[in-house]
């Protein structure tokens, strides 16, 4: 069964930020090679729901390694960045929090892959929100093609 959107992204300028890094980095922790998002591209008002992107280097810290002469983003990083938009998201809507901390993933998939030059979507949207949980299905997207899913649960800290 071919996967669906999780919501309608055809109307959203992908070229336009709307929250850029010290925007970002003023509700993530997240700094260095760790911090994984390079703008959020669109949000809804309610904050429910966000596109962000992420700009995939040649020169990341994992190229050398993984894997040589033919460099694939990994997975793992992946659901990092997509757990960074479900944290920011969250965020958001508890401006008391400081940090929210990784607490699952679920239902994961891997649909394809992601190298140096890409240019990866993330799209978020929050399906639970409760004072200590907080879960959000992702999607990752490249040139119109979902390469990745999952559920992440996020517990604020």
């Amino acid at each position: 069964m071919v996967p669906t959107l999780l919501f309608d992204i055809a109307d959203i300028d992908q070229t336009r930020v709307q929250f850029d890094v010290p925007a970002i980095e003023k509700i993530n922790p997240h700094r260095g090679n760790m911090r994984l998002l390079d703008g959020v591209v669109w949000a809804s008002d309610d904050m429910t729901e966000a596109m962000a992107v992420k700009n995939v280097g040649d020169d990341e810290f994992w190229v050398p390694g993984h894997i040589p002469g033919r460099p694939i983003f990994p997975g793992v990083l992946m659901i990092e960045a997509a757990a960074q938009l479900a944290s920011f998201l969250t965020l958001m809507r508890m401006p008391d929090v400081k940090f929210l901390g990784f607490a699952g993933v679920d239902d994961v998939k891997f649909r394809g892959q992601v190298v140096p030059g890409d240019r990866l979507l993330i799209l978020g949207k929050q399906v639970e929100f409760r004072p200590r949980r907080c879960i959000c299905e992702v999607q990752g997207l490249v040139k119109g093609t979902i390469v990745f899913e999952a559920r992440i649960t996020g517990m604020p800290m």
